[in-house]
């Protein structure tokens, strides 16, 4: 096995994590933000915060043995958000808001906020940088060079995080730009130099993607010229998610002097390497799994490189802080877990050498038989479904509707608190949850709209939901993960085959459908998404996983119709997510995610409209897998990214409703706005197929915000009926 090498003077430490959590064990940051976005709290209350969380941080991680502390993965919002200012991409529409930053993150009352997606095939969700002509690179090294003080302060010396040239462009769509952000680089090299910084460290997570030769020479390119600074800190690029492929003999060639490897997603490949560290992602930062011992260590003693480090696969910030804090799960599930601060020991065991087999290895999920497939028998063409549906629902021109959740209050909460502390019982419970759902019934109708939601008020989240009434899955009481900004899941944890012991949301649809002679939704996540938003089993082909989940599924859909529901959305926004990085990959992953959504929704009747929903999630790119879903209606998120989607669903032949409000803005979109992205989507698809509805779900909304929001979008749809009307 390649030797271990100690920390010295030039060399890389030992043992390192590529991120850490940054919202607070108990999400301090998310309500710091919350409280600074109200303007309960200032400024200067929410930076002193953030500077608490990294300083937990730092002490946590040295206290547990580890070697090399990174810095500047720390975000109040989001790090590619922070790599734009870092290189003065700021639009200059932002420049004068109160606070720029924020007014790019969620919009204002007269700005719309950045693009948002997802990144790579993770639910952590990106700013996506605007690049333009009229845009002028130009340092400000302020955050970095402030958390590198901050941590000598404190007495850490860190490697400051930085997202690396190749990928922020690649991203923003500007890569033609790389001269100019090279030479920001080159100052920020300088800068750190400057301030003592021994190594430095640029994530391009974009490389294990498939790269074009132009890309591929871009990476060369970077990191010749960035190596060739005569003094700058010693180079770490890292790389995640993935295999680096053809990426890697490019890197291999300049003078950087570590690269990063996972080895958990990828594999060590054959490139000669002895020149240079190896970076050794052999713990998970993806999964909750502990790691096995002797798969770790066979695969750094196959590393043949000049120092080998261990490392997480990629930043724990997509995993929760500790297992310690959760006292609820199984003890016989939780031995088997690690989550950020269990990783590192691991990391730091790894790097010592001690690893002395403590921890389980093989398969981490609880298997037993699994049941037999179930046979779907599959609905009629689309057509004949449109038709049936059209006599039965009588909806009107441009149905309008939302995607399914309505705010979450504080009362809601508190209530939901209650419960679970058992100062408030079941019958008091459902009582205030029913009379939500009355509520946001009678606004809807008030409103206008046609097509009604309960607005899930029983539902924490849209995934854990599911998994407390399924038999398979556990939930945690701390284990929150940064979606995006303030938002924060708590992924269920899929430990063991999948099955439904009874009806979940049958109750409360059926209860709003009582209020109302317009039809109603029953509210469905689907299953790859379930899959997708939890930590799961690594016992099985995920395929097999969410086929599983799938049949749990298919029987709600069936119990939703029995009990009268005419339409049933069940939703995949996780369909772009799990796409592979690597385009040889995608079409298997595509065929068996569509077959898995087809069978979670084979029961329903030819008269049951089925509705699914997607967002912030370029789908834009997988429009035949959307289509190939046959859901009668897709409603998708179109507002936030300008509607760029609208370009590419001229052959979509279903049911369509682009988004034409950002929900995960506060901003209201004004009458006339909506007015002209509805226009857009009426010259892009027959009339006939087109719905009126928000970019997603509003429960991050103020009901405020919403009626507001909603009462626009109904003034906007009836304009263009209106229209559309005097055209006939």
């Amino acid at each position: 096995m390649s030797a271990f090498f100690p920390s010295s003077p030039g060399s890389f430490p030992a043992s390192t994590v590529l991120g850490y959590p940054r919202i607070g064990p108990r999400r301090e940051l998310k309500r710091a933000l919350e409280s600074y976005w109200d303007g309960r709290a200032t400024r200067a209350e929410l930076d002193r915060v953030g500077a608490e969380i990294r300083e937990r941080t730092w002490h946590r991680l040295a206290e547990l043995g580890l070697d090399g502390l990174p810095s500047n993965t720390f975000s109040l919002y989001d790090q590619m958000l922070d790599t734009a200012v870092l290189l003065g991409a700021v639009p200059a529409r932002y420049r004068d808001a109160a606070d720029p930053y924020f007014a790019m993150a969620r919009g204002t009352d007269g700005l719309a906020p950045l693009r948002m997606t997802k990144w790579f095939d993770t639910n952590y969700h990106y700013i996506v940088p605007e690049i333009g002509p009229e845009t002028v690179f130009k340092l400000d090294a302020a955050k970095p060079l402030a958390e590198v003080r901050q941590a000598r302060e404190l007495g850490y010396e860190t490697r400051p995080v930085v997202v690396g040239p190749v990928t922020f462009l690649l991203l923003g769509s500007a890569l033609d730009r790389l001269d100019e952000v090279l030479a920001c680089y080159e100052e920020l090299l300088a800068a750190l130099a400057a301030e003592g910084v021994a190594w430095a460290q640029f994530d391009e997570p974009a490389l294990v993607g498939d790269r074009t030769p132009e890309e591929l020479a871009a990476v060369r390119t970077a990191y010749e010229r960035l190596g060739a600074l005569g003094t700058r800190p010693a180079l770490f690029v890292a790389s995640y998610f993935g295999d680096l492929g053809e990426s890697l003999p490019e890197l291999a060639a300049t003078p950087v002097e570590a690269i990063g490897i996972d080895l958990v997603r990828g594999r060590m490949p054959g490139v000669d390497l002895r020149g240079k560290t190896v970076v050794a992602g052999v713990v998970s930062g993806r999964d909750v799994w502990r790691t096995s011992p002797e798969r770790a260590l066979a695969a750094l003693g196959a590393v043949r490189a000049a120092q080998v480090v261990v490392s997480t696969s990629c930043s724990l910030q997509h995993v929760p802080y500790s297992v310690s804090d959760e006292p609820d799960l199984a003890p016989e599930l939780k031995e088997r877990l690690a989550f950020a601060e269990e990783k590192v020991a691991e990391v730091v065991a790894l790097a010592r050498a001690d690893f002395r087999g403590s921890l389980p290895a093989g398969p981490h999920g609880l298997s037993v038989a699994l049941p037999a497939p179930v046979v779907a028998e599959g609905r009629g063409p689309y057509a004949g479904r449109a038709a049936a549906q059209k006599a039965h629902l009588r909806l009107p021109a441009l149905p309008i509707t939302t995607i399914g959740s309505f705010p979450q209050t504080g009362e809601l909460r508190a209530a939901r608190a209650a419960l679970t502390a058992g100062t408030l019982n079941q019958e008091e419970y459902e009582r205030r949850v029913e009379a939500e759902i009355e509520h946001a019934i009678r606004l809807q109708e008030r409103l206008g709209l046609d097509v009604l939601v309960h607005g899930e008020p029983e539902r924490n989240d849209m995934v854990q939901y599911f998994a407390e009434h399924l038999d398979g899955f556990a939930v945690t009481r701390n284990g929150w993960v940064q979606s995006y900004g303030s938002r924060c899941t708590r992924p269920p944890i899929l430990y063991g085959d999948v099955s439904r012991p009874g009806p979940i949301t049958v109750r409360w649809s059926t209860y709003a459908q009582s209020l109302t002679d317009r039809p109603v939704k029953g509210m469905l996540t689907g299953p790859v998404t379930i899959v997708a938003w939890s930590f799961v089993r690594d016992d099985l082909p995920l395929r097999d996983v969410v086929f599983q989940v799938a049949d749990a599924v298919r029987e709600e859909v069936r119990d939703l119709e029995a009990a009268g529901l005419s339409i049933v959305q069940v939703d995949e926004p996780a369909l772009r997510e799990l796409l592979p990085l690597r385009r040889a990959a995608q079409d298997d992953y595509l065929e068996w995610a569509v077959a898995a959504y087809r069978r979670a929704t084979s029961g329903a009747s030819d008269r049951t409209q089925i509705h699914t929903h997607l967002c912030y999630s370029d789908a834009d790119q997988i429009l035949a897998a959307i289509d190939g879903l046959d859901a009668d209606v897709t409603t998708i998120e179109s507002a936030r990214s300008g509607a760029r989607i609208l370009g590419t669903v001229a052959a979509f032949g279903r049911g369509l409703g682009p988004g034409v409000y950002d929900i995960h803005s506060p901003r209201v979109p004004g009458v006339e706005e909506i007015e002209e992205l509805l226009s857009r989507t009426v010259a892009a698809l027959p009339a006939e197929r087109v719905w009126a509805n928000p970019d997603c779900g509003l429960k991050t909304r103020t009901y405020e915000q919403v009626e507001a929001a909603l009462t626009n979008v109904v003034t906007a749809t009836r304009r263009i009926r209106a229209e559309l009307d005097a055209q006939a």
